[in-house]
C-alpha cells in the first residue's frame, strides 16, 4: 500500500493518530522502531538541526525538499511535512506541493501566516487575508498528483484575531477541499473542544512543551475528537538537553564517564543504524558475481587473432 494511503487511512480510523516529531534520519529510525505508525518533521526542529537556527522562516523550500527526501529514502513509515506558507504566492505552493511529491512524503500543510512566518507559539503573527490563502489552498490541492496524497490547512488567526475567526477560516478550508484542519495555538481545553465541535473535518491537535497550548495526552485529545495529535519538538528538546550534558562532563572531565550509562554501544547503535543488514546485503551481491562469473567466464581478451 502507498505511504499516501496508510496515512489518509490513519487519519480517518477512529483511534487518534499519534505522530511523533523528528528531526534527522535517525530520529526516523528511532520513531519506527518504537512502532509509530507515522512520523512528522517540521520547521521549528528542521531549523534548529539544519541550521542551529530558530524557526522564522529561514530555510527555503529546496532545502526542505531536499531534507524529506532523505527522511523518506531512510524509512517506509509516512511522513507528514511541514510546507510552511507555500513558500510564495498561489504558483509557488504548486511548486511546493510537487517537491514535496516528489520527495516522498504523505502529506503537508500551508499555513496562513504572512510570510516570514514565525514559530505558531511565538509572539507577534500575522495572517493574510482569506482569499489569499483559499487560492493556496486550491493551488496545493490541484498540484498534487497523487490523490491521496494529504494536503493540510492550517490557521493561525487564534493568535492575530481570535478563535471565532480562526474556526470560521478553518471551516472556509474545508469548503476549499482540505483533508484535514488545524487551529494553531489555542489557549485552553475549551478552545480545543470548540475546534472539533464546530469544524466538521477531521482536525490536528499539536502539543508543544512550554507553548501556549495545553499540553494533553492522546486519549483526551481523542475523546474531545481529534483525528492527529503531534509532538512536534519533543525530540529536539530531548536530544538538546542530552547533548548539553554530554558536552558539559567531557569539557569538565575530559571523559565521557559521568555520562557512560546514557551512550548507546558501538554495536547497538550499528544495529540500529542497519549495518548488519547492508553488510548482508553486500555479501549477496558478491555471491552473485562469482556465481555468475563460474558459469559464464569472461574471456581474458588474449586471442591473437582478435582485431583491436
Amino acid at each position: 500500500m502507498k505511504r499516501t494511503t496508510r496515512f489518509r487511512l490513519l487519519i480517518e480510523a477512529p483511534e487518534i493518530l499519534l505522530l511523533p516529531g523528528a528531526h534527522d534520519a535517525l530520529s526516523v529510525r528511532l520513531a519506527e522502531q518504537a512502532g509509530f505508525a507515522a512520523v512528522t518533521c517540521g520547521g521549528y526542529s528542521a531549523a534548529a538541526s539544519l541550521l542551529g537556527a530558530p524557526d522564522v522562516g529561514q530555510l527555503t523550500m529546496t532545502e526542505m525538499a531536499e531534507m524529506y527526501a532523505r527522511l523518506a529514502d531512510c524509512t517506509d513509515l509516512p511522513i507528514f511535512a511541514d510546507g510552511d506558507t507555500g513558500h510564495g504566492n498561489a504558483t509557488n505552493v504548486a511548486r511546493t506541493v510537487r517537491a514535496f511529491e516528489r520527495a516522498g512524503v504523505a502529506g503537508l500543510f500551508i499555513e496562513d501566516q504572512v510570510a516570514p512566518k514565525r514559530c505558531g507559539h511565538m509572539a507577534g503573527k500575522r495572517v493574510v487575508p482569506v482569499e489569499d490563502m483559499v487560492a493556496k489552498l486550491k493551488a496545493a490541492l490541484d498540484a498534487r498528483v497523487d490523490p491521496d496524497l494529504v494536503i493540510m490547512a492550517r490557521t493561525d488567526a487564534r493568535a492575530a484575531h481570535g478563535l471565532d475567526e480562526a474556526i470560521e477560516r478553518a471551516q472556509i478550508y474545508r469548503e476549499v477541499g482540505a483533508d484535514l484542519l488545524f487551529v494553531e495555538a489555542p489557549e485552553s481545553i475549551e478552545e480545543l473542544r470548540r475546534i472539533c465541535s464546530e469544524i466538521p473535518a477531521p482536525c490536528l491537535a499539536n502539543n508543544i512543551e512550554g507553548g501556549r497550548t495545553p499540553v494533553l495526552p492522546a486519549h483526551k485529545l481523542e475523546e474531545m475528537g481529534f483525528a492527529v495529535v503531534t509532538f512536534p519538538v519533543a525530540a529536539t528538546y530531548a536530544v538538546a538537553h542530552a547533548l548539553q550534558e554530554l558536552y558539559a562532563a567531557l569539557a569538565r572531565d575530559g571523559t565521557t564517564d559521568a555520562v557512560a550509562d546514557r551512550l548507546m554501544r558501538f554495536d547497538e547503535f550499528n544495529a540500529l543504524i542497519g549495518l548488519p543488514a547492508l553488510r548482508e546485503a553486500e555479501a549477496g551481491y558478491d555471491e552473485f558475481a562469482r556465481d555468475l562469473l563460474d558459469a559464464a567466464p569472461l574471456d581474458d581478451g588474449d586471442d591473437e587473432d582478435e582485431p583491436i
